[in-house]
């Protein structure tokens, strides 16, 4: 009997301690914010997460061992979102900024942007001058409404959602669209009444921004970035999404 409940012991011991050799095996989950109205970077299809920074961000995952849980949110709530806790990490073509590095994390840069005039393509508008006395849309919370806001004699119609900002412009409510370059550029494509003007307003790094609670996960983020870089993943992810132009394209 003794040796019968000896044996009984020594199996729920093995059983007991495979099961916490899995779960020590387990991929952590990493809470990931995401901004789905910033095409084509992050948006819906078919009720999915998808997108440049969403493949972008799955591929350094794949590398360093770690799940993405997404959570969709407004741009304007990830950074108070990783601040709190709500997630670990945001990704949504976020500009590196100063202002935004004092209270979260940002990984090594992923994507060259800027800022960029889009108009009518009947519009006078052909630069930034040619602005003064007229509306311009853009989206609430981002580094072209901040631009814009230190511009007196433009008047800014802000919106949660870019879309707002072109149907704003399509239906004559604005003169432009100031947003960035990348997110014009696709809008143009399927719009073809449309176009930029001008130069690049902005020299501009997108990065992925980790909460200052979690110190380690930026270190994985930047060694996945480096390995897919390395291994030729970023490249054909960027070729994807942008094909042979290469303004956006990080190289090191």
């Amino acid at each position: 009997m003794l040796r019968k409940v000896f044996v009984f012991f020594v199996a729920s011991f093995f059983v007991f301690s495979l099961g916490l050799l899995n779960l020590a095996k387990a991929e952590p989950v990493v809470k990931v914010g995401v901004d789905t109205t910033f095409p084509p970077f992050e948006m819906q299809e078919h009720g999915k997460v998808v997108g440049f920074d969403v493949d972008l961000v799955n591929a350094i995952a794949k590398a360093e061992g770690f799940k993405v849980e997404w959570h969709t949110m407004d741009f304007q709530g990830l950074i108070p979102a990783l601040q709190t806790g709500t997630i670990q990490m945001a990704v949504a073509g976020m500009t590196i900024t100063p202002q935004r590095a004092q209270v979260v994390y940002f990984s090594k840069p992923y994507y060259h942007s800027g800022q960029s005039i889009l108009v009518k393509k009947d519009s006078p508008i052909k630069d930034l001058a040619d602005l003064k006395g007229k509306t311009a849309a853009t989206k609430l919370g981002t580094t072209a409404d901040i631009m814009l806001s230190k511009m007196k004699d433009i008047k800014v119609e802000r919106f949660t959602n870019i879309d707002d900002a072109y149907n704003q412009l399509q239906n004559g409510g604005a003169q432009a669209v100031v947003f960035d370059n990348p997110v014009n550029i696709n809008y143009a494509k399927t719009h073809k009444n449309v176009h930029t003007v001008g130069k690049l307003l902005t020299g501009e790094d997108y990065g992925i921004a980790v909460s200052k609670q979690d110190p380690r996960l930026l270190e994985k983020v930047n060694a996945g970035l480096e390995k897919i870089l390395q291994n030729g993943t970023y490249l054909k992810l960027y070729r994807k999404y942008f094909g042979d132009d290469n303004a956006g394209l990080i190289t090191k």
